[in-house]
């Protein structure tokens, strides 16, 4: 299947800037190449990713997951969480609850109309009852096959995975298009690696490395 051209991160970038700098660098082209592909996939990514994610992972049953409603070009995972709710899966949508903070999770259904929240983001209203996830479907700006991932720049999925496994296991999958991979995202400290990252390409698993 023919689409936007990728791009590849340069090594020499990182070791020529500090990897803030880098990582400011990728977000333009990572974002320019999602929205690429947006355009050209449209509804078609949203289904192919659905498909891939349900192939390739099996949910303990009854596993509570944490997702996203889709910000621009962001891949929308609606039509995969329709079919995870009709699983027996509670899902929750994520709510900003201070700028350093953990996301905290409030659960959705399909059709329940959202409401908008800090920087643009949207979630259930206040009333929706909390969800502690067990898997968490995150967005990405950029990805590499070890499963590591360069967000918008909040943190706020790296503190919320942190916290998350510091209380119990949790499985993280990482959504995007196939076209926003890179060959090594640059890397701090409080950066959390992704356990799955799944496209309109397919779905990749990365083990922790031995």
């Amino acid at each position: 299947m023919s689409g936007p051209a990728r791009f590849q991160f340069e090594p020499a970038l990182s070791e020529a800037a500090a990897v803030a700098d880098a990582k400011t660098v990728l977000r333009r082209k990572a974002l320019l190449a999602a929205r690429a592909s947006a355009a050209a996939y449209g509804e078609d990514a949203a289904a192919r990713v659905a498909q891939a994610f349900l192939a390739a992972i099996t949910l303990p049953a009854g596993a509570a997951v944490g997702a996203y409603a889709p910000l621009k070009s962001e891949i929308d995972p609606t039509l995969l969480l329709q079919r995870l709710v009709a699983a027996g899966h509670p899902v929750g949508l994520p709510v900003i609850e201070r700028r350093a903070a953990p996301l905290s999770f409030r659960r959705w259904r399909p059709g329940e109309k959202l409401v908008a929240g800090q920087f643009g983001a949207r979630h259930p209203g206040a009333g929706a009852a909390a969800i502690d996830p067990d898997v968490l479907i995150v967005p990405l700006v950029a990805f590499d096959t070890a499963g590591h991932r360069l967000g918008r720049g909040g943190g706020f999925y790296d503190r919320t995975i942190a916290e998350l496994k510091a209380r119990k296991p949790v499985l993280t999958v990482g959504c995007a298009f196939a076209a926003q991979h890179i060959l090594e995202v640059p890397r701090e400290g409080h950066d959390q690696r992704l356990d799955w990252i799944v496209t309109e390409e397919g779905a990749l698993h990365c083990p922790e490395p031995a």
